[in-house]
């Protein structure tokens, strides 16, 4: 008896899988053959992908929410599905687009319609992709024209900064008294310290 598994992946820790989660265990998926990557697409060293692709077999199905599960970009992603679906026999379903169901168009028109498909949702997932990183570095300098500081806070400090260092290292002052009176924290306070000595 064939098996059907489901993948999802979010991009960081902090990102929530439930999405993906509820919507291949609408199909009636085991939670046992679900498996969940929480790592950046980046490098596509994903350990759980790789875990399930090595146990799945031929006529396995593979089911995801959306094509760009598969891969980073255009190439990545046409690259994996011919690896699953030709070198592997591996029949895949993508939840949000159902003409990409290799179980249903097994015939020669049925698998041009389906490559046309991916192709063009591959492309259009890449462009998107592009598209926020664009915007990200167009708000993040739009941000620093308007002298927002972005990154790891700053120590701000009105008095002379040798001054503050000198009472500290001859304890007129501690590094509690430091971080309450400036709002930053120990960490701050040393990297700039560091900082500092390396400019002198």
């Amino acid at each position: 008896m064939n098996n059907i598994y489901g993948y999802a992946r979010v991009s960081s820790k902090e990102q929530n899988e439930e999405r993906q989660i509820i919507a291949l265990k609408g199909q009636n998926i085991k939670e046992k053959d679900i498996y969940i990557d929480k790592i950046s697409g980046k490098d596509f060293n994903r350990p759980m992908y790789k875990k399930m692709t090595r146990k799945m077999r031929r006529g396995d199905v593979l089911c995801i929410l959306s094509i760009d599960r598969l891969g980073r970009n255009y190439e990545e992603i046409q690259e994996q599905w011919r690896i699953l679906t030709r070198e592997k026999g591996i029949d895949i379903f993508v939840i949000d687009m159902p003409l990409l169901d290799t179980r249903t168009y097994k015939d020669l028109m049925g698998n041009f319609i389906s490559d046309l498909v991916l192709q063009v949702l591959s492309f259009v997932a890449q462009s998107e992709r592009e598209n926020i990183k664009k915007r990200q570095e167009q708000g993040i300098a739009a941000a620093k024209m308007r002298g927002v500081h972005m990154g790891r806070p700053r120590i701000i400090i009105e008095d002379d900064f040798s001054k503050i260092i000198q009472d500290w290292e001859e304890k007129r002052i501690t590094i509690d008294m430091i971080t309450e009176k400036y709002h930053i924290s120990k960490s701050t306070f040393y990297r700039n310290v560091k900082a500092y000595r390396n400019m002198r």
